[in-house]
């Protein structure tokens, strides 16, 4: 019956709203954000959680995690409220006590000190990190020296090259180093990847091995996971169309920091991480119109709906979800917390 007014002051809401009519305030100014899907949670990730969350039901506390389970401050002290008690290494863990191996994997040395002490533990490597851990068994087996590209001490890189023994797999971490690299003897080379490295960088990477080594040995698919992939997609789509770019997850989270530089190379020139809403310089975003915001695989949807709750706050917002993937995977539980 009445018209949308314009009003730039609450000054009148008590005289007029109950008329039916519907105030707009003029003080923030219109926005519009493109929501990167998929985000968030990976199967693995999920799975992961779950693994501490069900031992410390059906064992109760305290549950030892030898490092951070998924690389995400908020879901780690969430699960140190519950009972969760995180430690670098295994000496930090009491005789007796019960401790859980985190999704990036671990060196073989790991568990077997854990069995040399009696302790009682709980693997929630991701099944794509032991995917990866098999193959450079197997093509240790076949005589063949490993290369693994990745980043020099992120957890998954040292879980994995301690899978061989030393001297038998050999880390790159970019195509230059690959263009360089000499292996011992004449052995073939194999090459496996971490699983949240770059697209574009690993086939860079691994196109200098193939031209390099003819009869370069790889993995039938490549190893950076399914979500890694997704994700990198999915800003890809959106990164030419935003002003700005956040990507909400941990500093040492290899996958979140790789969506940054995806962004960035897709065309967006102001791509940040950031972990909370808190973490946003309002001051940078002042003429930005068009903001892309994606989430790592180890970030919770809950830290998104923040970051939407703070523009919402300042704008007048219009969200686009903007999807080039669905995902349905699911990883099975260890056997000792199936019920």
């Amino acid at each position: 019956m009445f018209p949308q007014v314009a009003i730039c002051t609450r000054a009148y809401s008590e005289y007029i709203e109950p008329f039916g009519v519907k105030l707009i305030d003029m003080s923030k100014q219109p926005i519009t954000i493109l929501l990167a899907a998929p985000r968030g949670f990976c199967a693995g990730v999920d799975r992961a959680i779950q693994i501490v969350e069900l031992a410390l039901e059906r064992y109760g506390q305290p549950i030892y995690v030898r490092h951070e389970i998924v690389h995400n401050r908020y879901v780690v002290e969430g699960l140190e409220r519950r009972g969760a008690v995180f430690v670098d290494e295994l000496d930090q863990v009491p005789d007796g006590g019960r401790v859980i191996f985190s999704a990036h994997g671990v060196a073989k040395s790991v568990p077997q000190e854990a069995r040399r002490r009696g302790l009682q533990f709980l693997d929630a490597t991701c099944p794509l990190v032991t995917k990866v851990h098999r193959e450079a068994e197997n093509h240790h087996a076949k005589g063949r020296h490993v290369v693994m590209l990745g980043h020099g001490g992120h957890p998954e890189a040292v879980g994995t090259m301690g899978q061989l023994p030393e001297g038998r797999i050999t880390l790159l971490q970019t195509a230059a180093e690959a263009e360089s690299f000499q292996p011992p003897g004449d052995a073939q080379v194999a090459y496996i990847t971490q699983t949240t490295l770059s697209v574009d960088d690993t086939a860079a990477a691994v196109d200098v091995l193939a031209r390099r080594f003819p009869n370069l040995a790889g993995p039938r698919k490549g190893d950076i996971c399914y979500a890694t992939t997704n994700r990198q997609a999915a800003v890809k789509a959106i990164a030419g169309r935003c002003d700005a770019l956040f990507v909400i997850g941990a500093p040492n989270s290899s996958n979140s920091t790789r969506l940054v530089e995806v962004g960035t190379g897709a065309g967006c020139d102001y791509a940040r991480l950031i972990q909370r809403a808190g973490d946003i310089d309002w001051d940078d975003l002042t003429g930005r119109r068009t903001i892309g915001i994606s989430a790592g695989a180890s970030a919770p949807e809950v830290l998104v709906e923040e970051v939407l709750d703070a523009f919402r706050a300042r704008h007048d917002v219009v969200v686009e979800e903007v999807t080039t993937a669905r995902e349905d995977m699911e990883f099975k539980l260890p056997v000792e917390l199936r019920s």
